[in-house]
């Protein structure tokens, strides 16, 4: 939790600076714990959870050391008060946002953040709310970087948008004493007339391609029937045997054909004449 600068050491200053006025009141704070002990116990004994921590402030003042806990510890009555902060994982889901893209196409995006307090003094004297602060950027950042994305970017780049927010609103927020650890992009919903016209797109591009198969097909089978016509006019063989194998498939057919076989030599003789 280092590296902050000047606003950690603004947090940890001793607690010497209270001038006289704070040192008489810790005097009669102190007088006051001694004359109802053991009942100002129960005041200033106070306990955290493992997953909270407690910021001290003692006259208005953050005290040295950090945030306690977990467990025990002390408070000076009157003059020691305390806020706890929990440091567990927290989820918001953002609204769908209206956005318009580079392109100008207005979409509605929604997201997920996964955050959490890893510095619970700065999330305290830093931001007012820290909770409700990401909240508000996390939205901010969304309509931010999507307006930098075309639509097909933006429907197929959702990870790397997701990284780059949560890039964005770690920096934006490391300074409040927040760790945003996952950013997820949601739904993409489009508007209904412009889901109709990439269908009419999508539908035409797929009929393009089959028409442009069927002709590469067509095309194949041309080349084959041509090599196989090659076969046949060098040996008349091939060609009578083609000839019977016909016949013998229209004939096992079930059907009112009616075949007159020819002599493939008098077809020939009349191809000639």
């Amino acid at each position: 939790m280092d590296g902050y600068g000047s606003g950690k050491d603004e947090r940890n200053e001793p607690d010497g600076g209270f001038g006289c006025c704070g040192y008489v009141l810790m005097f009669f704070s102190i007088v006051i714990l001694i004359l109802f002990f053991p009942f100002s116990l129960i005041c200033s004994l106070k306990v955290v959870q493992e997953y909270e921590r407690a910021v001290i402030f003692r006259l208005g003042r953050v005290l040295s050391g950090g945030a306690k806990g977990p467990g025990l510890f002390f408070l000076f009555p009157c003059v020691d008060t305390f806020k706890s902060v929990d440091l567990r994982t927290f989820s918001y889901d953002i609204p769908p946002q209206e956005i318009l893209t580079k392109d100008s196409v207005t979409v509605a995006v929604d997201a997920v953040i996964y955050a959490r307090i890893f510095d619970a003094t700065m999330s305290i004297i830093k931001v007012e709310n820290a909770h409700a602060s990401t909240k508000l950027l996390t939205a901010t950042t969304l309509r931010n970087i999507m307006g930098t994305k075309n639509l097909s970017e933006v429907l197929s780049d959702r990870e790397q948008i997701a990284r780059a927010m949560q890039t964005t609103l770690d920096d934006a927020t490391d300074p409040w004493g927040v760790k945003v650890e996952r950013v997820e992009v949601k739904d993409v919903r489009l508007p209904v007339q412009m889901q109709r016209a990439m269908a009419a797109e999508a539908e035409a591009a797929r009929e393009a391609r089959a028409k442009v198969i069927a002709a590469e097909g067509e095309m194949k089978a041309s080349r084959s029937l041509k090599e196989a016509a090659d076969v046949m006019a060098e040996s008349p063989t091939a060609l009578q045997l083609r000839y019977l194998q016909t016949l013998n498939s229209i004939a096992a057919e079930k059907n009112s054909t009616i075949i007159f076989p020819l002599p493939i030599d008098m077809i020939g003789a009349a191809l000639r004449r």
